[in-house]
């Protein structure tokens, strides 16, 4: 087994022991009487060991706290494969040439929905078939992820400012005959509803808005808390290759710390099929830099466009509703409500979930009953 991990990886440039434990001690292929026999000390010395003997040109991580099955193996599917039944594949071609991808379906008022970090349009897998009841949904991917283009970016970054992104999301629902629809987007996709809403005051009805605070407030406030917590916020913008790289060493490491440091049974809710589709996006180079360059983006150009707005009185003018997890950082470093309030020129109205981040997932009834409720009203 150790001979075809380390010919998996001949390639690489480091290895994080950690990871190798993790493989080896994986929970379907040991039991538990065979993890008596290795103690954590004799676990190190066996990986360091393997590590010189086979692959001596490799740089060993030292100081290493090896933590048997840090990320365990997903094995019993919670979404099955019959999601997103009642809707049909869709591939538009705006601005520049690029295709956004996604999926719509239903009939009534249209629903866009925007995914987050770093995910594809399957974050909604808990809430889309019900929302196909009420009304036309269209669940895409942002450029630069799932199966949307990944265009080459700029020394500006201006490929993924918020500003293009939002205008792919318009171009879309022109091209699908929507002048005005509802928005509802977690994470990096209600960043980009932020400007779409503003950018398009006259086609966003309503929208919604799960666990962020503007941008702009987050990084001028950063503080220590806020710099521990969204630490990937300060690695992913630095120069590439260099977050690529190290991403690409281990995809399948980045995205349970890139999930606030959580091992991989802890993110079942994700389901088996979802998992693995956005582990595919970071085992793919060209997602992996878009991924980068969208946080780049928020860090640089998406700030000077957010003063512009603030200095010419561009407000989000929707009904807007926020709604944020009680345990993670928007809870503790900010005042959600506060801080929309001061981006908005029409009501801001929320309220925190008892969930993690990823809220469309870990609380899909929650999330439906939010939204067909504010839509409604």
């Amino acid at each position: 087994m150790c001979l075809q991990f380390w010919r998996s990886r001949r390639d690489a440039k480091s290895i994080d022991p950690e990871g190798i434990i993790t493989w080896i001690l994986a929970p379907r292929k040991v039991s538990h009487e065979s993890r008596h026999i290795l103690n954590e000390t004799s676990l190190q010395s066996v990986v360091m060991n393997i590590t010189r003997a086979l692959c001596p040109h490799l740089m060993i991580y030292r100081d290493v706290t090896i933590i048997p099955c840090h990320l365990p193996v997903l094995d019993s599917p919670i979404v099955e494969s019959t999601m997103f039944a009642d809707y049909t594949d869709l591939d538009v071609t705006v601005q520049d040439g690029i295709k956004i991808h996604g999926r719509h379906g239903g009939n009534g008022p249209p629903l866009l929905l925007l995914h987050g970090f770093p995910q594809n349009h399957l974050i909604w897998h808990g809430v889309a078939d019900q929302l196909v009841e009420s009304y036309t949904v269209v669940a895409l991917d942002l450029r630069g992820y799932g199966a949307s283009s990944k265009p080459p970016s700029d020394e500006q970054h201006k490929t993924y400012s918020k500003h293009v992104m939002a205008q792919d999301c318009a171009d879309v629902m022109s091209t699908l005959g929507h002048d005005k629809f509802y928005v509802c987007a977690h994470d990096r996709g209600a960043r980009v509803t932020h400007k779409l809403c503003v950018d398009h005051p006259q086609r966003v009805m309503k929208a919604i808005l799960l666990d962020i605070a503007p941008t702009l407030i987050m990084y001028e406030t950063t503080d220590f808390a806020f710099a521990k917590a969204y630490y990937h916020w300060f690695f992913l913008i630095q120069t590439a290759p260099y977050p690529e790289k190290l991403i690409g060493a281990d995809p399948e490491a980045f995205i349970g710390y890139g999930s606030g440091g959580r091992p991989r049974d802890a993110l079942s809710f994700f389901g088996k099929e979802c998992y693995e589709s956005y582990l595919d996006g970071l085992k793919n180079p060209a997602t992996v830099h878009a991924m980068c360059e969208d946080y780049r983006a928020s860090a640089s150009i998406d700030m000077e466009d957010h003063r512009k707005d603030d200095k010419s009185g561009r407000k989000i003018q929707c009904p807007l509703m926020v709604l944020w997890s009680k345990r993670g950082v928007i809870e503790k470093c900010f005042r959600p409500i506060e801080e929309w309030e001061k981006v908005s020129s029409s009501t801001v109205v929320g309220e925190s979930l008892d969930c993690g981040h990823f809220i469309p997932e870990e609380s899909p009834a929650e999330v439906l009953e939010k939204i067909v409720e504010f839509l409604n009203d």
